[in-house]
């Protein structure tokens, strides 16, 4: 397969999965960008507006995880319910081909989320250009390991309904338990390193770093570049070789 003929599939998987239901149900946007703004708004509400930043890095993070739990549901819907994965196993599409062009569907419906809370940072923050490079950096690589976790989840479940089990789980353990939301000083000391288990941890340090919240040291800083990446790496090659691209 040249390489023309594998973006040309890419894209054409991203726009069935992403494109069309976008223009033919446009509310599906809404429902992606509701949850992190309603996080947004307690958070915010709860500390009288003190958290406001804290809360619109969290969104950034909880609408990029959002993409993982999207993808688990959706793939699982197309093998089980619709044998698209069976179709396309059956093709000259490779599985890396498809998994990114759903992964890239799913970020085709971030997009406007993403654009709230670029218009709230810069309208109630400091943007700046390492700021900026720093928080697309972490949202990509959030990106990556939560498609790849959904990916690698949605081929070992055999009904659509298991995802709705999972799902809450993961976003709980992801996004709720860590500090993505407030500040990590905020959980008491005694339990802190319960915090340092979930990689969003170390996500959420860094994007509070590039919003200026956060002044880390440079081996803070480098240690948690070096666990996001490193567990990106990890999940990628999960899904590499544990998925199950192919029934038994």
């Amino acid at each position: 397969m040249s390489e023309r003929h594998r973006l040309r599939s890419l894209l054409t998987i991203a726009y069935l999965n992403g494109v069309i239901p976008i223009k033919t149900k446009p509310l599906y946007l809404v429902n992606l960008v509701a949850s992190p703004l309603s996080f947004l708004f307690f958070i915010s509400l709860a500390s009288q507006g003190t958290l406001f930043l804290w809360g619109v890095s969290g969104g950034f993070l909880l609408t990029m995880l959002s993409i993982g739990t999207s993808l688990q549901t959706d793939m699982s819907h197309y093998r089980q319910d619709l044998k698209w994965q069976d179709v396309v196993v059956a093709s000259p599409v490779e599985a890396p081909i498809y998994v990114a062009g759903m992964a890239l569907s799913e970020f085709l419906y971030s997009l406007p989320g993403i654009a709230v809370f670029v218009a709230l940072w810069a309208t109630n923050g400091t943007v700046t250009a390492v700021g900026a490079v720093t928080v697309a950096v972490v949202l990509v690589l959030v990106w990556a390991f939560a498609s790849a976790l959904g990916f690698t989840l949605a081929t070992y479940f055999e009904d659509v309904r298991e995802t709705w089990v999972f799902a809450p789980l993961i976003s709980m353990s992801l996004t709720v338990l860590p500090p993505v939301y407030y500040p990590i000083s905020y959980i008491p000391a005694s339990i802190r390193f319960l915090a340092y288990l979930s990689p969003t941890t170390y996500a959420a340090n860094l994007m509070q770093s590039g919003f200026g919240l956060a002044h880390p040291s440079l081996l803070s800083a480098a240690t948690d570049w070096g666990v996001l990446l490193g567990f990106t790496v990890a999940l990628l090659a999960l899904a590499s070789y544990k998925a199950r691209w192919r029934d038994p």
